[in-house]
């Protein structure tokens, strides 16, 4: 998803900031006061060939989750394809090496979107980034073209940078068009204002395994926790720092955790997921990953890297 935002801030932002995000580390401030604006939505990685592939044609994933392999065209005709684990308010994109163009296609490159549930508090963030010290948030429009070559808006966005090592993560909202949009397939609001993740995603995912992503682990550079961490404590989240100089961030229903190293060490590196139901032990052996489901409504899926 990275390469889609670079895609929309080339066109849309030239020159927009050079100087990037405030270094804000885990210490640096509280979290705003407030209800919580940003819920984790998706997060995607790079995984090698092997793995990828694994994933692409796993016949068991196809049981466990509402699972599709699918091309998107985003803004600037850019397409790509991933494959997806949809949940019932969060979900999972997975891409192999080469997959995406530029240094997004490189292994170990990972993002995460954050969105918002009512309409409007996308710009509350906006406004907390400020008080967090990121002077010039990124703000941008993504679109979404069905293949009659007409964009439809997707949903607005946020950056505290445009410059990024392997990671990036960026504050939305969708936009009203989408959700009326017939082809888009998303469910009728629940409440005035609602653009929440639930409303977005099918109710495909009760006839599978997973329900959602309860946690996830990434690596990321130091520059790229930096960041990131303004963002989510604009967001609501409380962010705790670990030893080694990574941060974990709660509150929201999904818990991320960043472990901070050196580039070559970057990736996903572990997802935890709810189950529908309660089922017996089963390990699943996909590429160069370990899916590890039950017992109970819990699963374990840990990626090459992992320690």
């Amino acid at each position: 998803m990275i390469v889609v935002l670079a895609v929309a801030l080339t066109a849309a932002l030239p020159g927009a900031i050079e100087g990037g995000a405030s270094t804000a580390r885990a210490d640096d401030a509280l979290p705003p006061p407030g209800r919580q604006l940003l819920f984790y939505n998706h997060a995607y990685g790079v995984l090698d060939r092997e793995t990828a592939d694994a994933i692409e044609h796993s016949d068991y994933l196809r049981e466990f989750a509402n699972f599709q392999v699918r091309t998107t065209t985003g803004s600037g005709g850019k397409a790509w394809t991933g494959r997806y684990l949809m949940g019932r308010e969060t979900y999972l994109e997975l891409f192999g090496v080469g997959d995406l163009p530029g240094q997004d296609a490189a292994l170990g490159s990972t993002g995460m979107g954050l969105s918002v549930e009512r309409a409007g508090d996308l710009e509350t963030v906006i406004e907390r980034l400020r008080d967090q010290g990121v002077a010039d948030p990124v703000d941008f429009q993504q679109t979404r073209d069905f293949g009659d070559g007409v964009p439809v808006p997707w949903f607005d966005a946020v950056l505290t940078t445009e410059k990024y090592d392997a990671f990036g993560a960026w504050g939305m909202e969708y936009r009203p068009e989408y959700f009326a949009d017939p082809r888009g397939k998303t469910d009728p609001a629940s409440y005035p204002g609602d653009v929440g993740r639930e409303r977005y995603l099918s109710d495909d995912y009760g006839s599978h395994l997973m329900r959602d992503v309860s946690s996830i682990r990434l690596a990321v550079t130091a520059r790229d926790l930096a960041g990131t961490v303004p963002l989510l404590r604009s967001g609501g989240f409380v962010v705790l720092p670990l030893a080694g100089g990574g941060v974990v961030a709660q509150r929201g229903g999904t818990m991320i955790r960043f472990d901070a190293v050196a580039g070559d060490q970057v990736g996903l590196r572990q997802i935890e997921l709810s189950l529908n139901r309660s089922v017996d032990h089963h390990e699943e052996r996909i590429g160069r990953s370990t899916l590890v489901v039950g017992p109970g409504a819990h699963a374990v899926w840990t990626f090459a890297g992992a320690q």
